[in-house]
């Protein structure tokens, strides 16, 4: 394994496709200004440092999550905080790695 292997993002569509056989909401934590740009059809929008406030209101989806952003380094803060707090979540990264595998 060379020195930047451990940067690399393994390949998340399998679980994607899983999370979505499941009924997982697509829970995209962009600022408004990011998701008016484009999203994810049937997505719920939760600014990232909003969702400490909004974890009742997510636990009352009583569905798997599936966290995206622009990147995935937000989704990947959301994913952590929504498993601490007893949510079964995946970072699902770039919005458009989910949005591929939603009907259109």
């Amino acid at each position: 394994m060379g020195l930047f292997d451990m940067f690399k993002r393994k390949d998340m569509s399998v679980e994607i496709k899983e999370y979505l056989e499941k009924g997982a909401i697509v829970l995209d934590v962009r600022t408004l200004m990011e998701w008016n740009s484009g999203h994810i059809k049937g997505a719920k929008n939760i600014v990232l440092n909003l969702i400490p406030l909004e974890i009742d209101k997510i636990k009352s989806w009583n569905k798997p999550i599936i966290a995206v952003c622009k990147s995935g380094g937000r989704s990947g803060q959301a994913t952590q905080f929504l498993k601490q707090n007893g949510i079964d979540a995946i970072n699902g990264g770039p919005w458009q790695n989910v949005d591929q595998y939603i009907d259109k």
